[in-house]
């Protein structure tokens, strides 16, 4: 598949700055929001990879950023969602933040907005172990960390909801509230049921572990239970297990060949997602999709934007990498994604990798070894 570019990445409220036109009429349409600090670095070497692998895809660059936003205040353009669900297929993003913008709003309205206001309610995070020397457990091998973790995406205390009494005063109370709704807990549940049984390991029941904090979150996540409970009863062929949050904490460093797929709310998730990252190498090995089934869902490596090393060629492009061959596989892509996971853990092998997991090169001499890898 050959791509011609043209333009620049300028601030823009709609319209493309940067635009790659697949051959193909065919080709799935992914919107690309580089965003901040080292999310621009990593997501051209993951543009890169995606352009050796001969996907049929045609990408099209929007620069919402924090530059947009200090520029003219601009953060989503008024059509922003609206515009990505209906025009494409897949969107891929780099990461967001800055100090420039203390508050982070531009963040906020993005990403979160990005994933309340497109209801992408799934947040699938692969914990997978290229190889041992990666994992800072004793012992341990790559067949050994290969599990997904579910995170609801679109409730709990990512909702705002809550506010400060009396702020600044030694009487100062501040409440923060737990949104769960019935049918953001039984969707969520119900898609990684299917997620475990889709995705079974050959000659091994799928199995699917839900995790709260339901002996002290009675009510919130006592309706997680339930909910749990019920739903099972639809998958007998899935083994459904339990663990409280903190259990699984200690079981995930302890033992994580035992997991297959677990199911978490927002809070839980995003903090277990991070420790899975640390089992296969850090933040920077770490690949996402925010998914809403059968519409346009969102994939992101899931590192931040560390404005401290940004501008450094040393940041790990692999999760962006990681994260745009899941992306493919979304999407039905199958082949290309195969090509670009087999070239990925060959540059792990080969130590052609960035400082953060042992290796010498910089971000762009990752992207461009794997690319090489992916074309050949």
């Amino acid at each position: 598949m050959q791509y011609v570019a043209t333009g620049a990445l300028a601030c823009q409220r709609s319209q493309a700055s940067c635009t790659l036109f697949a051959v193909n009429a065919k080709a799935k349409r992914i919107a690309v929001i580089p965003g901040d600090g080292i999310g621009r670095e990593v997501l051209v070497e993951a543009v890169k990879v995606l352009e050796a692998s001969g996907a049929p895809v045609e990408m099209q660059h929007f620069d919402w950023s924090a530059d947009c936003y200090l520029k003219d205040g601009t953060t989503v353009p008024a059509d922003g969602f609206t515009m990505l669900d209906r025009d494409f297929d897949a969107i891929l993003v780099g990461a967001f933040g800055d100090p420039r913008v203390p508050t982070n709003i531009h963040a906020k309205e993005i990403l979160l907005g990005m994933r309340f206001q497109m209801d992408l309610y799934a947040n699938v995070r692969p914990v997978k172990l290229l190889d041992d020397s990666l994992c800072p457990l004793k012992g341990v091998e790559p067949k050994d960390v290969d599990f997904t973790i579910i995170r609801e995406n679109t409730e709990g205390l990512y909702v705002d909801v809550g506010g400060v009494f009396k702020q600044g005063t030694l009487e100062e109370i501040a409440v923060q509230e737990d949104v769960n709704t019935r049918k953001g807990v039984e969707r969520i549940i119900r898609y990684a049921f299917e997620y475990a049984r889709q995705h079974a390991r050959p000659g091994r029941q799928p199995k699917l572990l839900m995790a709260d904090k339901a002996n002290v979150m009675t009510y919130a996540h006592g309706l997680w239970q339930r909910v749990f409970k019920e739903v099972a009863k639809e998958y007998a062929d899935v083994k459904s297990e339990h663990m409280y949050v903190d259990a699984l904490c200690m079981q995930m460093v302890r033992d994580p060949r035992q997991f297959d797929v677990i199911v978490t709310n927002n809070m839980f998730g995003d903090i277990i997602t991070d420790l899975g990252a640390g089992l296969q190498g850090g933040l920077g090995m770490a690949a996402s999709g925010n998914i809403h089934p059968g519409r346009t869902s969102m994939f992101e490596p899931v590192h931040g934007s560390a404005p401290p090393i940004a501008g450094k060629n040393i940041a790990n492009p692999m999760g962006a990498i990681l994260t745009a061959s899941m992306m493919l596989a979304h999407l039905g892509l199958n082949q290309p994604a195969a090509k670009i996971d087999s070239a990925v853990l060959e540059a792990v092998r080969q130590k052609k990798t960035t400082q953060d997991i042992s290796g010498t090169l910089g971000t762009r001499e990752v992207g461009e070894w794997i690319a090489a890898r992916v074309a050949a």
